[in-house]
C-alpha cells in the first residue's frame, strides 16, 4: 500500500508529506482547494507524462516520492528484479519535474526510464475517475478482469504456453521447407561442395599449426647451409683439430723439461681443443635436429594453400570451414531425407495445433461461465447505485480459427443503461456518473481479485444523490477491506465512511502567494468539516447534527 507522499515544488504545493494507513481515507476540501493537484502530483511519481506546468512558479523544479510498502511476493518485485532494480525494503518511486521540461525517474534511488516506472507504477496504484479511460477502455484487460474473476489465470497461462509451442513447431515446418527447397535449388552446387570439403577435410585449428610449422622450416632452411659449414670446418678433412692434438702431445712430453715456460700454453691448449670438441658435438647435434625433408615443407604449403584457397571460395575463414563442411553436409541430409522430417515435423505441428485447440476451447467455455457470473455479480451491485434499470453485459466472440496467445475469445464490457436503448460499449454509452458507478460495482466484485494494493478513486460520487453516495460509500468502505482506498469525494456520505479524513485548503505562504495544504483531521474536526460538506459556507446545527449521524451510522 501506499503509505508516504512527498510532494516539493509541485504547482501551489511547496512542500507537503502524507503519510497513509490501510483501509481507506479521503480527501475533502473545497473547489479549487488543490485536491486535483495532489492527484496529478501522484500520477507523475507513477509515471504520467510530466509537464513544466507543474513546477510552482519561480522554482527550478518539483518532485514528487510516492513509497510503498508491499508484500515479498508481490508482482511488482518480481518485474523490478527483472529490470535489474533492488527491491530490498519499500518500494520507492521519485519523479523530478524541471522547469524546462525534462524529467528524470528513479525506483529505489535507482535511474530508470519513465517507461518503466510507469509499468511499475501500474502495479501499485490504479486511479479512476468520471473520465476514466484505461482500467476499463482496453478489451484485453477486460479479458484479463474476467480470467481474475473466474480463478482461470492457470488455464490462461497454459493457454499461451501451448501457443508458443503451437508457433514454435509452426516455424520449425516452415523453416525445414525453406531449407529443403532453398537445398534443392542447389543441390548440384551443394553437392559438390561436400565432396570437395569432406575430401579437404579441414580440422580446427590447422591453418595456425601448419604456418607455424611452415615457418619453422624456412628459418631451418636459411642457417643449413651456415650449420653444414661450421661443422666440416671442424670435423672435414682440412679441419684443424687433429694437428692441434699432435702438437699438444708433442708439447706434453716437453713441459717436464721446461715446466715454467710450457705449463702454461699447455693447459691452455688442452683447454682449447676441449672447447673446439664440444663445439663440434653441439653443431653435429643441431644439424641432426634441423634435419627434415624438403618434400614436407612442399606439402606443408600445399595443404596451406588449399586450405585458404577453400576459404576464399566459400568466403569463411579457414577456420569457420569445419563449420561450414557440417552444415553442408545437415543440408544435404535434409535434402536426401528431408521429406522424411518434414513429415514429421507436420505431425508434431498438427499435435501443438490440436493441443492448443482443445485448451482454448476449454478455457473459452470456462469464460463464458465466469462472464455470466460476473454479469450477476455487477447487476446485483447496480440497484443501490441507482442503476437498479441498467444491464451489464460481457460481449463476448468466439473465433476458434483465430488463434493467438491469449486464446479465441475477444471480450469487451457493454451496457445497456435503460431498457429499450441498445447495449454498447461502457465508455460510450454510460455517461460520466454511471460510469463512476459501473466502475464501483466492478471494482467491488473483483476487490480480491488481484488488482492493485491501492485503489484511487477521483470524485467518483460527483452528481449523485444523498442515496447512492451513500451506497458509493458503503462500497468503497467493503473495497477498503481487502485493499487500500483513497478517494476524493465531495459526498459527506462517502467521507463519514473513511477511516483516514485529509483536509485540503490554500492558505497564504508568502506575500501574494498561496500554497495548498493538508491535514489529516481527528474526529471532532472530522465532524465539522462533513457538516459542511453537508451545509456549505454556513455551517448550521443541523448539519452539524446530520454529521454526527453520519458517522454514527457509518461506525
Amino acid at each position: 500500500m501506499l503509505v508516504t507522499l512527498s510532494i516539493r515544488d509541485i504547482v501551489l504545493i511547496d512542500r507537503l508529506d502524507l503519510d497513509f494507513t490501510a483501509g481507506m481515507s479521503v480527501l475533502t476540501g473545497e473547489t479549487g482547494a488543490g485536491k486535483s493537484i495532489l492527484l496529478d502530483s501522484l500520477s507523475l511519481a507513477l509515471g504520467a507524462r510530466g509537464d513544466a506546468d507543474l513546477v510552482r512558479h519561480g522554482e527550478d523544479q518539483g518532485q514528487v516520492t510516492a513509497v510503498f510498502d508491499v508484500a515479498g511476493a508481490h508482482p511488482v518485485r518480481e518485474f523490478l528484479r527483472a529490470n535489474d532494480v533492488d527491491d530490498d525494503g519499500d518500494v520507492i518511486l521519485r519523479r523530478i519535474q524541471t522547469a524546462d521540461g525534462r524529467t528524470r525517474a528513479f525506483v529505489n534511488d535507482q535511474p530508470v526510464s519513465a517507461g518503466l516506472l510507469r509499468q511499475a507504477g501500474s502495479l501499485l496504484v490504479e486511479i479512476h475517475g468520471q473520465h476514466d479511460d484505461r482500467a476499463l477502455v482496453d478489451p484485453d484487460s477486460h479479458r484479463s478482469l474476467i480470467d481474475l474473476f473466474g480463478g482461470l489465470t492457470a488455464d490462461a497461462e497454459g493457454v499461451a504456453a501451448a501457443y508458443s509451442a503451437f508457433r514454435s513447431a509452426a516455424r520449425a515446418v516452415s523453416e525445414h521447407e525453406q531449407r529443403i527447397e532453398a537445398a534443392r535449388k542447389e543441390a548440384d552446387y551443394l553437392r559438390s561442395s561436400v565432396d570437395e570439403l569432406l575430401q579437404l577435410k579441414p580440422e580446427p585449428g590447422e591453418e595456425q599449426q601448419l604456418a607455424e610449422r611452415r615457418t619453422d622450416m624456412m628459418q631451418v632452411e636459411k642457417i643449413a647451409g651456415d650449420l653444414n659449414e661450421a661443422f666440416e670446418t671442424l670435423n672435414g678433412s682440412a679441419s684443424p683439430i687433429p694437428e692441434l692434438a699432435s702438437l699438444l702431445r708433442r708439447l706434453e712430453r716437453k713441459v717436464d723439461q721446461l715446466p715454467r715456460l710450457l705449463g702454461q700454453p699447455v693447459r691452455s691448449l688442452s683447454e682449447a681443443l676441449d672447447q673446439l670438441e664440444e663445439t663440434r658435438g653441439g653443431l653435429e647435434s643441431a644439424l641432426r635436429e634441423t634435419e627434415f625433408d624438403p618434400r614436407e615443407l612442399e606439402s606443408v604449403e600445399e595443404r596451406l594453400f588449399a586450405l585458404r584457397a577453400a576459404s576464399r571460395k566459400y568466403s569463411v575463414t579457414v577456420e569457420e570451414l569445419p563449420a561450414l563442411c557440417d552444415r553442408m553436409v545437415a543440408d544435404l541430409a535434409d535434402l536426401d531425407a528431408g521429406e522424411d522430417k518434414l513429415a514429421a515435423l507436420v505431425d508434431a505441428s498438427a499435435k501443438a495445433q490440436s493441443s492448443y485447440d482443445k485448451k482454448a476451447a476449454f478455457l473459452s467455455q470456462k469464460r463464458r461461465k465466469s462472464a455470466a457470473a460476473l454479469e450477476k455479480a455487477v447487476e446485483r451491485e447496480l440497484p443501490d447505485l441507482k442503476l437498479e434499470r441498467a444491464r451489464f453485459i460481457v460481449e463476448m466472440q468466439s473465433e476458434p480459427e483465430t488463434r493467438g496467445k491469449t486464446g479465441i475469445d475477444q471480450l469487451e464490457f457493454h451496457v445497456q443503461t435503460n431498457p429499450g436503448t441498445k447495449p454498447g460499449p461502457l465508455m460510450k454509452v454510460a455517461s460520466g456518473g454511471e460510469l463512476s458507478r459501473f466502475l464501483l460495482a466492478l471494482k467491488v466484485c473483483l476487490a480480491d481479485k488481484g488488482t492493485a494494493p491501492t485503489l484511487v478513486f477521483d470524485e467518483i460520487d460527483t452528481g449523485v444523490g444523498g442515496a447512492v453516495a451513500e451506497a458509493i460509500g458503503v462500497r468503497l468502505a467493503r473495497l477498503a477491506g481487502t485493499v487500500q482506498v483513497l478517494t476524493v469525494t465531495h459526498a459527506p456520505q462517502v467521507a463519514a465512511r473513511a477511516e483516514g479524513h485529509f483536509l485540503i485548503a490554500k492558505e497564504a505562504a508568502k506575500p501574494n502567494r498561496v500554497a495548498t495544504r493538508v491535514q489529516r483531521i481527528d474526529d471532532d474536526h472530522r465532524s465539522e468539516e462533513i457538516a459542511r460538506m453537508l451545509a456549505g459556507s454556513v455551517i448550521t446545527e443541523e448539519a452539524r447534527a446530520a454529521a454526527r449521524k453520519l458517522l454514527t451510522a457509518a461506525e
